[in-house]
């Protein structure tokens, strides 16, 4: 099995550089090391997003149009 130690400081940017130079089977295992993992949602998370699709769905007049809206940042 092939390892690989760093001990650097690297940006976002300069990682996702360095990952890109691996082979395509090595980025795969890195895909999938990242999103096997099985993130737990709060509760409280879940019940705002539940209570904002209620809101939106009880009211579809309040959501804003992302293309109108992004023209006025």
């Amino acid at each position: 099995m092939e390892t690989i130690k760093l001990n650097i400081n690297l940006s976002v940017n300069q990682l996702v550089e360095a990952v890109k130079q691996l082979s395509p089977k090595d980025r795969l295992k890195i895909n999938d090391a990242i999103w096997s993992d099985n993130v737990e949602i709060p509760v409280e998370h879940q019940e705002i997003v539940l209570d904002r699709m209620a809101k939106a769905k009880a009211n579809p007049k309040r959501l804003l149009d992302w293309d109108e809206v992004s023209k006025n940042l």
